[in-house]
């Protein structure tokens, strides 16, 4: 398959991209400077010029390929919304490029669209509606009416590797700035987490076979104690762990506060089982542990 690939050159979208062609897949990366378009051709991808405000180019580039994995989001948290709006501008606009093509269209999303439910999420609990990607996994959705054969793929708020690992590499750097690793409360709220690896080949499987319509979870643990992500950055860290208090939460955290106590457990049997995918990568904690 030719296979169309935006955030091709991100953390993820890098393995995404040598899964890909380390088994006979054709990618074309999407690349908006000459950096990207150097590590696109390294790395043995072809490479299509524009930027997600570009729709007319992902349209061509969408148009011109056998299936599109779109990672690319614009990571700018003083502008959440605005990276929202433009996220489900690209997916409206490859879509449409993609109506009645039976072609396989992989979006990406996150498990924290299924809000608290004191139980594990699964592949069939729908997002909340307030959660901001939600029109976007919705308009993805939507295209299977349309004749696309379209996939969302939730990713765990942790995607790790031993050098990066996810929203705990933020914890890691607010650790460092305040001189504690903190968790609030008794910290026995859960985060799930998947090995970048793990995830790379989630989606390569899921352009190639993903049901239309599904939506995946790439969850490799189900849920991580808060409060044992915090011990393993104190122990890299070398600083002592603290409980805080969730009026501090705001003070210490920043913009992450709004996470740091959500309680997000999050199965991913179902993928496994529609697609056999068997998650194999290290354990969170362990990644933290290794730098």
């Amino acid at each position: 398959m030719r296979i169309f690939v935006t955030g091709a050159t991100g953390f993820i979208g890098s393995a995404v991209v040598r899964e890909l062609i380390d088994v006979g897949h054709q990618v074309v990366g999407f690349a908006r400077s000459d950096k990207s378009d150097a590590a696109l051709t390294a790395a043995g991808a072809a490479v299509h010029h524009g930027s997600l405000d570009d729709l007319d180019s992902l349209r061509r580039g969408a148009a011109a390929a056998d299936g599109v994995i779109h990672l690319a989001f614009i990571h700018d948290f003083s502008n959440y919304a605005g990276a929202v709006a433009a996220d489900l501008r690209a997916i409206e606009a490859m879509g449409a490029a993609l109506d009645g093509s039976g072609k396989p269209f992989v979006i990406t999303s996150g498990t924290l669209a299924v809000p608290s439910l004191g139980r594990l999420a699964t592949e069939e609990d729908q997002g909340a509606a307030e959660f901001p990607r939600a029109a976007s996994e919705n308009a993805a959705i939507a295209l299977v009416e349309r004749g696309v054969r379209s996939s969302v793929v939730r990713l765990a708020p942790c995607v790790h590797d031993f050098n990066r690992h996810g929203f705990a590499s933020v914890l890691i750097d607010i650790a460092r700035r305040k001189g504690v690793s903190a968790f609030v409360g008794e910290g026995s709220n859960r985060w799930p987490a998947v090995h970048r690896l793990d995830a790379a080949h989630l989606f390569r499987l899921a352009v190639e076979a993903a049901p239309a319509g599904s939506q995946l979870h790439g969850v490799g643990e189900e849920g991580v104690l808060f409060r044992d992500i915090a011990d393993a950055i104190g122990r890299r860290l070398n600083l002592p762990v603290v409980s805080i208090s969730r009026g501090e939460a705001d003070a210490h955290f920043g913009w992450l506060s709004a996470f740091v106590t959500t309680d997000n457990p999050t199965s991913s049997v179902l993928t496994q089982e529609r697609l056999g995918w068997r998650p194999e990568g290290p354990a969170l904690t362990a990644d933290i542990g290794s730098a």
